[in-house]
């Protein structure tokens, strides 16, 4: 499993701005938006794997994961 798997990637529809938006929550602030899903998508998985790479290269730990977080939340709740 790679690092990046561990981290939520999010892509929506942005009414407001009128294209898609890429995130990814609790690694990032910010970052990407394009007119194709997909493209969105494929940037946005660049990009967590840039900053995983970055934050490696920094000494600095990573954040708590993100992935599998709303099940978990979820399973508690019932």
């Amino acid at each position: 499993m790679k690092d990046s798997d561990r981290y939520v990637k999010i892509v929506e529809w942005s009414e407001q701005d009128q294209c898609y938006i890429g995130s990814s929550p609790g690694l990032f602030a910010g970052g990407c938006h394009g007119d194709d899903a997909r493209s969105v998508f494929d940037e946005l998985c660049t990009i967590v794997d840039e900053v995983i790479a970055l934050l490696h290269e920094d000494g600095t730990p990573l954040p708590p994961p993100t992935a599998g977080l709303a099940s978990k939340l979820s399973r508690s709740a019932a």
